[in-house]
């Protein structure tokens, strides 16, 4: 998503895109020195190895990325006194027993690796830096585009598998929000006037992921038939207990930024890259 906001925000600020090559963010000392140097008015913090899966596996290197990482940028960002913008994630949610839509203030229980490290992240920086706006974000969405990354996501990953053809398996049982990636990146301008504090960001869901990707399917112009030939039902994931870390934005519609729900939102993205 960093450069998709670069890439909306260019012509308006003075931009110093600190991407590994150029800063190690476990470096306490290089991080201090390169922001002390700069001395930006606003940080957007959002480095972090997110698969899940692999912060499992690596937990050590996990820890270090995204706690370690995130302390050291708000040591820096405090020492220079710029705002900071920090990102975590729904994620922090995956644990809890109760059902979302979750709200800021209800208490988080992670139970991945990247979850407890994201948690950790949030607790430790809240402590160090005063001008703060942590932004826990749904699930983003969006489609290649060129000279910019594209992660893993619920319509680039639908996309590739109707194009092929091949079979996609999609959990009836699993509920989170998913937002159009330009419908954060449009509106960041607006949270440096926002009271600083813990938001949920993102479009609201209220349907399952194996029902999002039937909505998908049929924007992309599939018949029913195909659909149905294409998309199966896993009833068996998370049966014993649905998966639901949606989270509930009020907060954060109240303070000036608007999303659309989940399907408004895939069908403007399917629109604007004329996929209909």
């Amino acid at each position: 998503m960093g450069s998709r906001i670069i890439k909306v925000l260019h012509d308006k600020y003075e931009i110093f895109s600190a991407t590994s090559d150029k800063l190690d963010i476990t470096d306490e000392k290089r991080v201090l020195n390169l922001v002390k140097e700069l001395k930006p008015n606003f940080i957007i913090h959002g480095a972090a190895v997110a698969e899940t899966k692999f912060c499992d596996e690596n937990p050590e290197f996990a820890y270090n990325l995204n706690v370690n990482g995130a302390v050291n940028m708000a040591k820096a960002a405090d020492a220079v006194k710029s705002k900071m913008i920090f990102f975590s994630t729904e994620q922090i949610f995956n644990g809890n027993s109760g059902e979302g839509p979750f709200k800021e203030e209800d208490l988080a229980m992670a139970n991945t690796q990247y979850g407890k490290t994201k948690l950790e992240a949030e607790k430790k920086i809240l402590d160090i830096v005063e001008g703060l706006w942590i932004l826990r974000l749904t699930w983003m969405f969006g489609m290649p585009e060129r000279g910019l990354k594209i992660n893993p996501n619920i319509l680039w990953d639908t996309v590739k598998s109707a194009y092929r053809q091949q079979e996609i398996v999609a959990s009836v049982n699993e509920y989170r929000g998913m937002t159009y990636v330009y419908d954060l990146v449009d509106q960041i301008e607006k949270v440096f006037d926002m009271d600083r504090g813990i938001y949920h960001t993102g479009s609201e869901n209220n349907i399952s992921r194996y029902h999002t990707v039937k909505f998908i399917l049929k924007e992309l112009g599939l018949t029913e038939d195909r659909v149905d030939k294409m998309l199966i039902p896993d009833k068996e994931k998370y049966a014993d207990k649905n998966r639901d870390v949606r989270l509930g934005t009020l907060k954060i519609k109240s303070s000036g930024l608007a999303f659309d729900n989940t399907q408004e939102a895939l069908a403007k993205a399917i629109r604007e890259y004329s996929m209909c």
